[in-house]
């Protein structure tokens, strides 16, 4: 199949699925958009089908991994309203529906039946992270930039499936990173377990290659049951419980009430513009962090 946001290759025991959207740097949008998440689940059935694959690897395209979610898309993708004053607000059912399926994506990938690499350079952001914590393995550039900075909208710490990142990187240190949406390098990262390892950018895509290879060293009904096996210890460990966790919160938040004072991404969208509004949401956390934290 062709598509127009992401690039499906398969070449040998080997695919990969690179994100192709570089001028937003592979920014998503939401299911049933048609755009980058619904073409990104259709390479994902094409793989899936294809019996001689057994590793795929999951790149980006440009500048970055995935910068997170395109701010232009939130809250419109749920049918009613634009979220101007005085529209009806979408229904609970319509957000769920949504949510629901946005979501299960991001499970898929969990319990993906090839063994997954994610290829992180760049920006690895929100959408980003999350489908990188969902593959068995993670290569980053030690460059690369690694966040939750979606959290710094007001999720404080749901929103999503959060149960792999905390048994990636602990309690303590992912309620840190989230309740702060602070943005860690890539050797920060692999520091603390939150990525497999890091290297050099140079070295990021031969590295890649080498371990995917490896990986093809075993037989497919092998890899078969060893990932049958790891979505029985998904289900052990609850993060298959997370689902329900991540569509749940994420749907409840879109209903949040903002009080005076509070920062409004949606309410800044609407009299500022997308550009300026996401930079706001950033901009208030440079002052907390001695402007270390670099601007998205």
């Amino acid at each position: 199949m062709s598509y127009e946001n992401v690039i499906c290759e398969r070449r040998g025991a080997i695919a990969r699925i690179t994100l192709n959207k570089p001028e937003k740097l592979n920014a998503f949008d939401f299911p049933g958009q048609g755009g980058i998440f619904d073409e990104f689940q259709a390479a994902l059935d094409e793989v899936e089908e294809d019996d001689d694959v057994k590793v795929l690897i999951i790149k980006g395209s440009g500048r970055a991994f995935s910068s997170g979610h395109d701010l232009n898309t939130i809250y419109n993708v749920y049918g009613e309203g634009q979220g101007e004053e005085g529209e009806r607000r979408p229904s609970q059912r319509a957000r769920l529906h949504v949510d629901r399926k946005w979501i299960a994506g991001h499970q898929r990938i969990m319990l993906y039946p090839k063994i997954t690499i994610a290829q992180i350079h760049g920006h690895c952001l929100g959408e980003g992270v999350a489908i990188m914590e969902m593959c068995d393995v993670a290569i980053a550039a030690e460059d690369a930039q690694v966040g939750h900075v979606e959290q710094r909208i007001g999720f404080a710490g749901s929103g999503i499936n959060l149960v792999p990142f905390y048994l990636h990187v602990g309690v303590r240190r992912a309620r840190e990173l989230l309740l702060t949406g602070r943005v860690l390098s890539g050797r920060e990262a692999e520091e603390i377990g939150w990525v497999t390892r890091a290297v050099p950018f140079e070295q990021l895509e031969s590295e890649v290659e080498r371990a995917a290879a490896e990986m093809t060293l075993l037989p497919k009904d092998g890899i078969a049951i060893g990932k049958a096996s790891h979505h029985q210890i998904a289900d052990i460990l609850g993060m298959t419980q997370g689902w329900h966790q991540g569509y749940t919160t994420h749907t409840m938040f879109t209903n949040l009430r903002f009080e005076e004072g509070e920062y409004n991404l949606l309410k800044q969208r609407r009299e500022e513009g997308t550009r300026t509004a996401f930079h706001g949401r950033d901009d208030r956390y440079l002052e907390h962090q001695g402007g270390a934290d670099e601007k998205k």
